[in-house]
């Protein structure tokens, strides 16, 4: 069993220079894959696919969600992603351009960005994440639900942020110190600690490192 993960670009269309946010996009993939603690990191990555979809695989729901935690706030101002996380075996079917993804895990994850682009287009605007199971997974049900619950508070704090907030919350995640980033950003220490505490941050650097704690 494996957690597959797709991803597309929210508003593509609509980007003003789709190369160049496909450029910085995947460069901040890069740079929050690398971020990741040594343990929780993935051999499959989020990668582009084709059109503005992505593609990766993980070894667990709580690393697939911290990994996407830290991929949202890496993102470059003006992109954004929604993810939907699949739970059940997946497999690699050869072919002439290489191995085609396949198997419940992928069907599961494909149901669940479009259950997560339904929910942003009417009742939760501020979604971007869902979870949903291969039907064969009924075990995870339960997990199921209490991962959507916390990832549609999730998604709501972070969508109400701008970008400067998420690149605090980003660089506390990944080390850096209030005084790195208020020196990066131009701002006061001060600052950098009121703007934290404003955003509600702790929650989110909390849960992360919930999510990634060993064991």
């Amino acid at each position: 069993m494996v957690i597959a993960v797709i991803a597309d670009i929210v508003g593509s269309r609509t980007l003003a220079n789709r190369a160049a946010a496909q450029r910085d996009l995947e460069s901040a993939l890069e740079r929050a894959s690398l971020a990741m603690p040594e343990h929780a990191r993935t051999a499959d990555p989020l990668r582009a696919v084709v059109g503005d979809e992505l593609q990766g695989t993980f070894p667990s729901l709580r690393i697939a969600l911290a990994a996407t935690t830290l991929q949202r706030l890496a993102l470059p101002p003006g992109v954004d992603l929604r993810f939907g996380l699949g739970i059940g075996p997946a497999e690699e079917i050869p072919s002439a351009a290489g191995a085609l993804a396949e198997g419940p895990a992928w069907w599961a994850a494909r149901a669940a960005v479009e259950r997560v682009e339904e929910l942003a287009a009417r009742e939760v605007p501020q979604a971007r994440t869902w979870v949903a199971a291969a039907p064969e997974e009924r075990a995870a049900t339960e997990l199921v639900r209490i991962a959507n619950a916390g990832a549609l508070a999730r998604d709501r704090l972070i969508g109400r942020w701008s970008d400067r907030v998420r690149r605090l919350v980003y660089g506390r995640i990944t080390g850096a110190t209030q005084a790195e980033l208020a020196d990066a950003e131009g701002i006061s220490q001060s600052a950098v600690s009121q703007t934290l505490s404003a955003a509600g941050a702790t929650a989110i650097i909390a849960g992360f490192e919930e999510l990634v704690a060993p064991g």
